[in-house]
């Protein structure tokens, strides 16, 4: 047995990203620190500074982890394939599907997105989502385009978010078709 007692544990890093979000969907980005993510994850402060040397670091990876979700429905969605469906209408059926299943984990995703804004070392994992969401859109438009659905995806998920408001379908649907057209 290791020194301390203590059992090789391979899946410690997961728990503290999944601990790590649990604390910023709880308290904020603010209320996140290794201190914190290692009481959540219920494992000594060490293991968070061994796995994570700096805050950011420990950011990095939450928000990658976050990030997987919707860039992989993007890509999963048989609109994609089919030229004959209606690309606007799956994406935004998309975004009201990403909104109904947990709106506080999407809320928990733009918080940890925005950061990128005051720390520089998240601004290359946001821009992975980007370029992933916008990847998975080429098949069925040019890169721009795909590029320009992104964006309005983005936007239409911040004002629902922000102005705590009912997703509208219709309204997705109609300003992803005119920046299809």
């Amino acid at each position: 047995m290791p020194r301390g007692g203590r059992r090789y544990d391979p899946d410690r890093r997961q728990r503290i990203i999944d601990a790590a979000l649990r604390v910023v969907g709880a308290k904020g980005i603010a209320g996140l620190s290794h201190r914190s993510a290692a009481a959540e994850a219920d494992v000594p402060l060490g293991s968070t500074t061994y796995h994570f040397k700096t805050l950011d670091d420990l950011l990095v990876a939450a928000l990658r982890q976050a990030n997987e979700g919707f860039a992989q429905a993007v890509a999963d969605s048989p609109a994609l394939t089919d030229p004959e469906a209606d690309l606007a209408g799956a994406l935004a059926r998309l975004l009201g599907e990403f909104l109904a299943a947990d709106r506080g984990r999407v809320e928990l995703e733009y918080e940890l997105y925005l950061a990128a804004l005051r720390r520089p070392a998240l601004r290359p994992v946001a821009a992975e989502w980007c370029a992933a969401a916008s990847e998975a859109l080429t098949p069925r438009t040019d890169p721009v385009t795909a590029r320009a659905l992104v964006a309005v995806m983005d936007g239409v998920i911040l004002q629902v978010l922000l102005a705590d408001a009912e997703y509208d379908e219709s309204y997705a649907r109609e300003v992803l078709a005119r920046v299809l057209s």
